[in-house]
């Protein structure tokens, strides 16, 4: 049977990032995500302290390798778990707690370029945040960009500044795209993260999000629905005033809607996700995204829809 939509292998109707590395690597290739011991500016008191009010502890990092480690031992040990279940896999490594562009050039150097040249890496993944890009980091990270391939993850959430403001992001939109156009200036991917259902946002808020970010000069993008984790200032805010979260069913429908808006070439990184299962309050439904991924699936055949389709 042949595939429906040009970029996927398994008849999906949105570019998956199992197509994209594939057809780029003609190999299984894995992530390995590390804790590089990096913080943010709204955690430092740069711009504010404590974070996002949705992030916890660990910056994202949850699943992180463990900071206590060296950098080569968190991925030695994760790739040696994930070398069991796919034996000639191959890797990226994934510097994905907190924010890994905020230091100085010294110690990005430091983290990034023992990576450069081994044998079993294709690239190095960075997640960071728009502010936290200048010309001397973006012009490093393109030399880097010769010798493998370097893909920056860029945290945006929504597009919205009100609701920037609320969850304490401390970084405009108009902030957020001088930081893409800085990537595109210098021939660097980037995947932005979205949320569906931070506080208060209404369905045509969170649609407009993805219509305007599929409008950039991007190359992917990762959306999943918010997390309410006990222990972040948002949960806490949450038992004192409770806000509407977005159901299971609204959130389906949301996402087929949000990608028919998206350029057929930006590749699909993720379209849901979860938290800890100790640590996430709700939504619970988000534990189960094999589900989530399939019911996508089935609405977006059921509509006859595809990633892009209202561009055309």
């Amino acid at each position: 049977m042949n595939n429906l939509f040009p970029y996927s292998l398994d008849n999906k109707r949105y570019h998956t990032y199992n197509y994209f590395l594939k057809t780029k690597y003609h190999s299984k290739v894995a992530k390995v995500a590390l804790n590089a011991n990096f913080t943010c500016p709204n955690r430092d008191g740069t711009l504010s302290t404590g974070g996002c009010t949705f992030c916890g502890a660990m910056g994202a990092g949850e699943y992180a390798g463990n900071v206590k480690e060296d950098l080569m031992s968190q991925f030695e040990s994760q790739k040696a778990i994930m070398r069991h279940k796919w034996p000639d896999c191959l890797f990226i490594p994934y510097f994905q707690a907190y924010t890994n562009t905020y230091g100085p050039l010294n110690k990005l150097k430091a983290c990034f370029e023992p990576f450069v040249g081994l044998e079993d890496c294709v690239g190095i993944a960075i997640a960071t945040r728009a502010d936290c890009l200048n010309e001397e980091i973006c012009a490093y990270l393109e030399s880097l960009s010769h010798k493998t391939d370097i893909y920056i993850e860029l945290g945006l959430q929504t597009i919205h500044d009100e609701t920037a403001k609320l969850v304490n992001r401390c970084e405009t939109f108009e902030t957020f795209k001088q930081g893409v156009e800085l990537c595109h200036k210098h021939h660097l991917d980037v995947c932005v993260h979205l949320i569906n259902g931070l506080p208060y946002e209404t369905y045509d808020m969170m649609l407009e999000s993805a219509k305007v970010v599929g409008q950039l000069p991007i190359q992917g993008l990762k959306i999943h629905s918010l997390y309410l984790m006990k222990g972040t200032k948002m949960y806490e805010d949450y038992m004192k005033k409770p806000f509407p979260l977005i159901s299971r069913e609204d959130y389906i429908r949301l996402v087929v809607d949000q990608l028919r808006y998206i350029p057929q070439e930006v590749v699909i990184e993720r379209l849901t996700g979860d938290a800890m299962v100790g640590i996430l309050y709700e939504p619970k439904w988000s534990i189960k995204k094999t589900t989530i991924l399939n019911d996508i699936d089935k609405l977006m055949v059921k509509n006859n829809v595809y990633q892009g389709d209202l561009l055309s």
